[in-house]
């Protein structure tokens, strides 16, 4: 353990809203086995959330906000995020949950003097609270609230600069020390339909920087938080600064899109979006569309979002930057993304267009149908129809009532679920949409339902599905043979057996299979979710944008342990004790879950998972008659016998029960005696 907390600003801020005071408490003692990021925020909400049985949005929630020892920092694809958790009231039912989100956010917070933010209680008035260099202000919000969450953080900027033009200097408040800075603060600020409670709202910063999965945005409106804002001059000292801009460099060269001369490029100009998330091409394959530089977190040299002249669809990535693709036009796709950013919707949880249409052809939905509502099916191709809807949603106007509250329950609330939930409706756990096919990948199924909520981790993903289907697409053979991709991957996460990777319909219920999901829970929560780590690019498993046949192979395990020694000087840190962390948060995590009253039949995916066979082909490797091959996995179902098997397998390898309760043994085997003796004074002890 370094002599010092390197990487750390050393102080956590406590928010009481009901009289509006604050304390702060030293980051100290949290740093040797909670590190930051989630890790730190679920202990910070074990210690400040006195009922975690409470509904998300009651006042007795605690959302905590914290960042971690890379925020800030020039750690590639890591020194941009945060992690935000808390009760959330997206999923059904809701559970204590997790958000994270990129950007400067994570190093703002820390240049402002703080690790973490604990928000406790309801505010008596509409507010806005403004950090600078340690010192906080409660703002009076009632002008801001009804503002969009772009309005507002231009609001906020111009307050905190006192009206300064972009670019020029201005003076910090406080004496000459405070600095002087060209910044604007880092605001994190709601919209509409967190002010309406809507539980898929968002939580922005930025253009299009959102803690968009678990709804936290309408926690914070029901707190009457309207934003936090961070601004400050406090640096953010690292152990080795020499030894951190050579791995910097290093990984840069190993790993990064050569701009002047690509090693490996898409086929056809329109695959370029298709294999950005492969080659991580800059601005997300788009920058032949971009006026200036891509953007990107900071100390990110990937820079995966675009930029364009008419600022529509800035930023934009992922699920959110294609939401709408009715109308054909990509124009509107960027307005709908930026529309959705603006209200505060989160555009992966608000997936439901296509659904709504398919209720209309029907004759189910629309103008005095069974499901009553006047929302312009006729122009469903025009974005007057996406315009309609959303703002529908953020302010919980006619049909938008219903759909505020997620499909799942407005689906219960029509009587729909029971048939719709078969296939034309396909949640399958927890209410979130489907996000890869969890009848094959399941990675991600077992992963999320085991846990709570989608969890939104591609780094195997790219792996063992993209980059064998995308090349497929285009008529190229898989960027690797399924028995080498298999063997690097495996070596990679370092579980070292192929077999881990086996997708063949007797792989995904195997022993290595469980072992791999259970590796996939802990680095996840350690590595992306606690330091922050880029799910786009770590783990780093397969150099696929520099390949070679003979050096493929990407930088983990071996850098994130390197960057981890050079920012926190903790020289005797190793891989095997960052899986050992992360699977005592995930320890911590499901004893609050088991406190809200999760039980093993609780754990159950939507009946299509094993009712519908799988009628698109969908590429991943499969170890079948002695060899290795990938595979179309069509026809596929989950076997419900066999996944309770799984269940109960996945639960001995944690250290939980058969009822899915941590026991008491494995809790104090990691320092977890308090969360022992809290279970079982509820009746959950084991």
């Amino acid at each position: 353990m370094a002599d010092r907390a390197y990487g750390y600003a050393g102080k956590i801020l406590v928010l009481n809203l009901e009289d509006e005071s604050y304390e702060t408490v030293d980051t100290d003692p949290y740093v040797g086995e909670w590190v930051g990021g989630h890790g730190l925020a679920s202990r910070l909400f074990w210690e400040y959330c006195e009922d975690k049985t409470v509904d998300a949005l009651d006042d007795r929630n605690v959302i905590v906000i914290a960042s971690n020892p890379f925020a800030g920092t020039i750690v590639p694809a890591g020194g941009g995020r945060v992690e935000v958790t808390g009760l959330g009231p997206f999923s059904y039912p809701e559970w204590y949950s997790r958000s994270s989100v990129g950007g400067r956010l994570g190093g703002s917070m820390k240049n402002a003097g703080y690790d973490a933010v604990v928000v406790r209680g309801t505010a008596p008035r509409h507010v806005w609270v403004n950090v600078v260099n340690g010192d906080v202000t409660y703002c009076d919000a009632e002008d801001l609230w009804g503002k969009d969450s772009w309005e507002t953080q231009e609001a906020i900027w111009d307050r905190v600069t006192n009206n300064t033009p972009l670019g020029e200097w201005f003076d910090l408040p406080g004496n000459r020390e405070s600095g002087r800075s060209t910044s604007r603060p880092a605001v994190f600020a709601i919209g509409q339909a967190g002010e309406n409670l809507v539980r898929s709202a968002t939580i922005t910063h930025d253009a299009s920087h959102v803690s968009g999965q678990s709804g936290f945005g309408a926690v914070f409106g029901a707190k009457n938080l309207k934003a936090l804002s961070f601004m400050g001059t406090k640096s953010i000292d690292i152990a080795d600064p020499a030894r951190l801009v050579e791995l910097r460099l290093e990984i840069q060269e190993k790993l990064g899109y050569k701009v002047d001369d690509p090693v490996n490029e898409a086929p056809v100009p329109q695959a370029v979006p298709l294999y950005s998330s492969l080659l991580h091409n800059p601005g997300g394959g788009t920058v032949g569309q971009t006026v200036g530089r891509p953007d990107g977190c900071q100390g990110c040299y990937r820079n995966c979002r675009a930029i364009y002249r008419d600022r529509m669809g800035n930023q934009s990535t992922c699920n959110a930057a294609a939401y709408y693709t009715a109308s054909g036009k990509r124009e509107d796709q960027k307005k709908c993304n930026s529309l959705l950013n603006q209200l505060g919707l989160d555009g992966y949880e608000t997936d439901m267009p296509v659904y709504l249409y398919n209720l209309y052809k029907m004759g189910v939905m629309g103008k005095g149908k069974e499901i009553d509502t006047d929302l312009p099916f006729e122009n469903y191709n025009k974005y007057q129809f996406i315009d309609t809807l959303l703002h529908r949603i953020a302010n919980r106007e006619e049909i938008g009532e219903d759909l505020a509250e997620g499909l799942v329950r407005a689906t219960m609330k029509w009587g729909r679920w029971d048939e719709d939930s078969k296939g034309l409706l396909r949640r399958p756990n927890w209410g979130y949409p489907e996000h890869y096919d969890p009848r094959l990948e399941v990675e991600w199924s077992y992963g999320s339902i085991f846990t709570e909520r989608d969890i939104n981790e591609h780094g195997i993903n790219w792996c063992v599905h993209h980059s064998a289907l995308v090349p497929m697409m285009f008529g190229q053979e898989p960027f690797l043979p399924a028995d080498k991709l298999v063997e690097q991957v495996a070596k990679g996460t370092g579980l070292e057996d192929p077999l881990c990777f086996d997708y063949s319909e007797k792989g995904i219920y195997s022993d290595e299979k469980v072992r791999a999901v259970s590796w996939h829970r802990h680095y996840g929560r350690f590595w992306i979710q606690s330091m922050g780590l880029c799910d786009w690019m770590w783990p780093s498993l397969v150099n696929f944008t520099n390949m070679t046949d003979t050096d493929y192979a990407g930088v983990s395990p071996a850098f994130e342990v390197e960057l981890f020694k050079a920012v926190t000087g903790r020289d005797d840190f190793t891989y095997e004790k960052s899986l050992e962390l992360g699977h005592k948060q995930l320890l911590l995590d499901r004893a609050i879950w088991v406190l809200q009253g999760r039980e093993p039949e609780t754990e159950q995916l939507a009946d299509y998972v094993f009712e519908l066979p799988t009628d698109t082909p969908y590429q991943l490797p499969v170890y079948e008659n002695g060899t290795w091959s990938y595979s179309d996995c069509l026809g596929r179902t989950l076997d419900r016998a066999k996944f309770k098997d799984v269940q109960q397998r996945f639960y001995a390898s944690e250290g939980w029960s058969e009822h899915g309760y941590p026991k008491r043994e494995v809790l104090e085997q990691f320092g977890l005696a308090d969360v022992a003796d809290a279970l079982a004074a509820a009746g959950k002890g084991a």
